[in-house]
């Protein structure tokens, strides 16, 4: 495949190869070489400013040793001249065709085109969402899903080995909570009357589940409203909201026995597990694995762990309980891993996970978090580097967070009292690729304000429109053209594409050579982001030339060689809204 810049960069150390013993007293490492696009078409295609990078280090003005560089280059066909400019940049110009060669490979690589090899085959498990089973997936969920699925395409695309993996939270006391949650509401059903406490999950979803429980159990699992409540502490805000859950959860326990426990449990896990499948299918996103907690736990993964720690001398004991010593490795305290009375936190599986995931294979471990886990990754990153792992195989992606606005209002969200948003809601409102797009719009260490309004618009203003509306409106000229009975000469394009002189027509050339470059910025940056604004840049570049020119003429060669271009910017927008996640309708 045609890379122009890697090309350029590739030049460019063969040059500083054959200037090493002379002018440069050593090699220079090769990711020190950079070469981009420059700002001012005037200017050239490319830039470098190596020679203003070493400098310093050789001892010689930038200007000489740009210089110098220039003259060392290679010959090459895709360059037509090299010049030293300002404090020392290199400037390039490519020959006229170097941009037609590239669009003759956009049409023979159709949906291949952008795909590299650059990862190398790097094992890589890609862990996202994994949102507790307690509710439906919200808003804040969603831009995780997003995100990390086009995380994924990007990484697949440029020669990584993705595995995509849900890590299903379905231990601890969060499950507790939302078994006795449903089960109160079952009680409810069957005319109970009792306080609803101030910690249990109070969304409508909740009710969903009672109604199934009733309708498999009847009134099996009723017990008096009186027998649940006696001599139960205060809730809040009188008592302490946390005890009080405590003691529903430990009644519940008793009056229906740990197998009528376990089963309203799991009727609840599987109702919520079953809601986030659907939903996440729904909009377009798989995962190769959903990988349980307690399978984690059943399969002796924690103890294992924990053997590891203890045998690197990472673990010690104080006040009946196991603490990892995880100031040692750059957090800012010591950390429990199993309480006094034998109960593990939650960090003790989190390590086993991790450890796991080395154990399967896996190179390159990323996390997709949301932002209040930064001092958390630290944590972990630590505890794999006292097993003896790489810290740096770890790598998080911390999920800032999302603001929906309908009308420039706020819509006020909260969390366990129930007042959000849901995934689902969003996608009937403004459409998956909306949704997927928007989400995608900025950077995700950035907060999000997703405008409701504005995703549901057929305007040039939403992004989304703007970019599939390039995609149709190739389709429709080539209607037009079968309309007119005319027919698309693909060999007559190809051999007439130095036609394609107009500056407007260099310009969308010069877009259709940069998108593998933004394919292997955003997957080696984490930026899907950088992928949305080259799509929106190319849009705008195909719609300027679209306006001003006329496609459909009596000039045959013309015409073709336009067509040619027009079919190149329909294969490129579709390659990288199919990244993203976002269909390419022919029609609007």
């Amino acid at each position: 495949m045609i890379d122009l810049k890697s090309e350029l960069e590739r030049l460019l150390a063969d040059a500083l190869a054959s200037l090493t013993g002379g002018l440069l007293p050593h090699a220079v490492d090769p990711a020190w070489i950079n070469v981009e696009r420059a700002r001012d078409a005037s200017h050239g295609d490319y830039a470098s400013n190596i020679a203003l990078r070493l400098a310093k280090s050789v001892g010689r003005p930038p200007r000489e040793i740009a210089a110098a560089i220039v003259a060392a280059l290679p010959l090459s066909p895709m360059v037509a001249s090299a010049a030293v400019a300002g404090a020392g940049f290199i400037n390039f110009h490519l020959v006229r065709d170097a941009h037609s060669a590239v669009l003759r490979q956009v049409l023979e690589r159709g949906e291949h085109y952008g795909e590299s090899a650059a990862g190398g085959g790097q094992r890589v498990i890609l862990e996202f969402v994994s949102a507790n089973p307690t509710g439906p997936l919200h808003v804040g969920h969603g831009r995780q899903a997003a995100y990390g699925a086009t995380l994924g395409n990007l990484l697949r695309a440029t020669g990584h080995s993705v595995h995509r993996e849900y890590y299903i939270n379905d231990a601890g006391r969060q499950m507790d909570i939302l078994a006795l949650s449903t089960w109160l509401r079952y009680l409810e059903r069957c005319g109970e009357t009792l306080p609803f406490p101030a910690n249990g999950y109070r969304g409508d979803y909740v009710h969903g589940v009672a109604a199934q429980l009733e309708q498999r159990r009847g009134r099996e699992l009723q017990r008096p409203a009186a027998q649940v409540l006696a001599a139960l502490p205060q809730d809040a805000p009188a008592g302490d909201k946390e005890l009080y859950i405590d003691a529903l959860i430990a009644r519940m326990r008793t009056l229906l026995g740990a197998d009528g426990f376990d089963d309203v449990l799991a009727l609840a896990l599987a109702a919520m597990l079953g809601d986030i499948r659907e939903d996440l299918t729904a909009f377009g996103v798989e995962f190769d694995r959903w990988y349980s907690e307690r399978e984690l736990t059943r399969s002796g993964a924690v103890e294992h762990a924990l053997e590891r720690l203890e045998a690197a001398g990472a673990l010690y004991r104080k006040d009946g309980a196991l603490w990892f010593r995880a100031s040692q490795f750059g957090d800012d305290e010591d950390r429990v891993l199993v309480r006094a009375n034998g109960q593990q936190t939650y960090f003790a599986p989190d390590i086993a996970y991790h450890l796991q995931k080395r154990e399967r294979g896996f190179a390159l471990l990323i996390d997709v978090l949301g932002a209040d886990h930064h001092g958390y990754v630290a944590r972990l990153r630590g505890a794999l580097v006292a097993m003896g792992e790489p810290g740096e195989s770890l790598e998080a992606c911390l999920m800032q967070f999302v603001s929906l606005f309908r009308g420039g209002q706020k819509i006020p969200m909260g969390k366990r009292e129930a007042q959000f948003v849901t995934l689902r809601q969003l996608r009937e409102e403004v459409g998956n690729d909306a949704c997927r797009l928007f989400y995608l719009m900025r950077s995700h260490d950035q907060q999000l304000d997703f405008d409701l309004e504005l995703a549901k618009s057929r305007t040039n203003d939403n992004p989304v429109y703007y970019i599939q509306y390039a995609h149709a409106r190739v389709a429709s000229v080539m209607k037009q053209l079968e309309a007119r009975q005319l027919q698309y000469d693909a060999a007559m394009a190809a051999a007439n594409l130095e036609r394609l002189d107009s500056a407007a027509e260099q310009a969308v050339l010069r877009e259709l050579a940069r998108y593998p470059e933004v394919v292997q910025q955003a997957a080696a940056a984490r930026a899907p982001h950088t992928l949305v604004h080259y799509l929106r840049e190319l849009a705008n570049t195909f719609h300027t030339w679209y306006n001003a020119a006329t496609f459909i003429v009596d000039d045959a060669p013309l015409r073709n060689a336009r067509l040619m271009l027009a079919l190149g910017v329909r294969q490129v927008v579709r390659n990288g809204l199919t990244l993203l996640g976002v269909s390419a309708p022919d029609s609007m």
